[in-house]
């Protein structure tokens, strides 16, 4: 392509594997320094220090410095959503690495896809605000219903802020290990956020997967089973 977006220098950035694994790693929201990303990647943080000023500089990455310390984050929701369809593309392909144990079941009941709810739990999550009619897709983004609004006020959502934010109140974004969507956007995190205060769900130490309590996923089935 001659002109537009240049699409082959972001491939490349994320196709180097050092590169991959320490975006993957960002994909928890959570801001790491560069000597853990190091470690995620398995290079010296000489090197680490190398990739992460590329995608510094194209634009993936932004850096958060809270006194001597830097720590790395995906430069927005968007990155996120990419990489999950990449993860997508690759498992569809035949591309995948094996890492045999219990996670990896877990990671697909219930995991952090950036900061909203991804897995089996974020599919039936949006797929039952679907049936339910609190949602409508237009042109392949979700549409938060009048009645899908008092729903989520019901939940104690600041949903007048949550439509103030930059980013879309709701948008689709492609489950990598089901290939359908799950929700993301200001309200998909906002509920996530939800789950964790009212302590349906914790993040498991050291990795994107949520686990729910026995009574946190009753509460879940009981609100987004679809009708």
């Amino acid at each position: 392509m001659k002109e537009g977006p240049d699409i082959a220098s972001i491939a490349a950035l994320i196709g180097d594997p050092a590169r991959a694994n320490m975006l993957t790693a960002l994909m928890s929201g959570t801001a790491l320094t560069a000597t853990e990303l190091a470690e995620e990647a398995g290079v010296t943080k000489q090197t680490a220090s190398s990739h992460l000023g590329k995608l510094e500089a194209g634009g993936l990455l932004k850096i958060r410095k809270q006194g001597r310390h830097r720590y790395y984050q995906l430069s927005g929701d968007d990155v996120a959503e990419l990489l999950e369809k990449l993860m997508g593309l690759a498992d569809r392909t035949g591309h995948v690495r094996t890492r045999p144990g219990p996670k990896d079941p877990a990671l697909r009941t219930a995991r952090v896809c950036y900061d909203h709810l991804a897995g089996d739990m974020g599919i039936q999550l949006y797929e039952s605000l679907l049936a339910r009619g609190l949602l409508f897709e237009h042109e392949g983004e979700p549409v938060l219903t009048p009645v899908g609004q008092r729903f989520m006020a019901s939940l104690g959502l600041p949903l007048e802020d949550l439509k103030r934010a930059k980013r879309p109140l709701c948008k689709a974004c492609l489950d990598w290990s089901a290939r359908r969507t799950h929700l993301a956007g200001s309200l998909g995190a906002a509920l996530l956020t939800h789950f964790y205060s009212e302590g349906w769900a914790s993040r498991a130490e050291g990795s994107r997967e949520v686990r729910f309590s026995p009574a946190g996923k009753v509460r879940f089935e009981t609100l987004f089973t679809p009708a």
